[in-house]
């Protein structure tokens, strides 16, 4: 009987050790606080700083000559780069931090995220 891989058993490891991996990342995601800081600057050049705010006049320029001529490539390219522009701001002023937790539960989520992956791994190998 074939296992995980098409190998030779292996097939109870597979899952266990998915079933490890899986647990450990959700509890681990589930510790991780998002949060976003907007409205300051976004990017510095030389001594002037970019904010939120301003990448907004030429998104609206840019949403203007679209509505006046929507062949002008202009329009499109200042709207898009805008946008770009605002995605980058919203990525960069994230701020990632992980909860209060105690070494054990810290422990916990480490050898279920990296002992899944062991054994999930190692499931792909041929046990002839």
């Amino acid at each position: 009987m074939r296992g995980a891989g098409g190998t030779n058993g292996g097939t109870s490891r597979f899952f266990v050790g998915l079933v490890m991996l899986v647990s450990g990342l959700y509890i681990f995601l589930k510790s991780v606080h998002v949060n976003f800081h907007l409205g300051s600057r976004i990017y510095q050049y030389q001594d002037y700083d970019v904010t939120t705010g301003m990448i907004f006049i030429p998104f609206m320029i840019g949403v203007g000559l679209i509505f006046y001529n929507s062949r002008s490539l202009a329009g499109w390219v200042v709207t898009v780069l805008s946008l770009a522009f605002m995605v980058m701001g919203i990525i960069l002023n994230t701020r990632l931090t992980l909860a209060h937790m105690d070494a054990f539960q810290l422990m916990l989520i480490l050898v279920l995220m990296v002992g899944g992956l062991g054994l999930f791994l190692s499931s792909f190998r041929s046990y002839s």
